[in-house]
């Protein structure tokens, strides 16, 4: 491969990012109190990124209808929020590569149902297991944590990487 020419993975800016909340937004297993304290970073970093909307990919979307998670951002971040992902269960035709990993398969459904398979995509999660080994379309972050300030510049860099 030539030393110039990018990989891939990192050619095209990520047009769609899916977030997960529990382990991203707060740690995973906080008190009620804690819940989003790194909103203000995460939405800073999707400010430097205007053209990538946003797919809720988290479980707290199996209690809450969209407009309601929408609510829980500022309004320019709310406003970039355009759906959530489909149930796992819910989903036919599992490809056999993907059972198992219900996040990516959810993901991957989501892009193919609203006709943007063959755009460029990332995860936020804490839950490696839920998507295949190794898959670059993830950024994992530590659950006990979620996004504090070091994965937050990681995340930047990720993201300044495929632009």
């Amino acid at each position: 491969m030539d030393t110039h020419q990018q990989p891939v993975w990192q050619a095209y800016p990520v047009q769609v990012l899916f977030i997960d909340f529990d382990g991203v937004l707060h740690p995973e297993f906080c008190h009620e109190s804690q819940h989003f304290m790194h909103r203000d970073s995460f939405e800073a970093i999707l400010r430097a990124f205007p053209k990538m909307d946003v797919v809720i990919s988290s479980t707290w979307r199996l209690k809450r209808q969209l407009p309601e998670l929408k609510a829980l951002f500022s309004e320019d971040v709310a406003e970039r929020v355009i759906g959530l992902t489909p149930l796992y269960a819910e989903l036919e035709n599992i490809p056999d590569r993907l059972v198992g990993y219900e996040r990516e398969a959810e993901c991957l459904a989501w892009l193919q149902r609203h006709d943007r398979a063959s755009q460029s995509w990332l995860a936020l999660d804490d839950r490696s297991w839920n998507f295949r080994p190794f898959n670059r379309n993830v950024f994992l972050l530590d659950g006990h944590v979620g996004l504090d300030a070091n994965a937050a510049g990681g995340l930047l860099a990720r993201l300044s990487q495929s632009c």
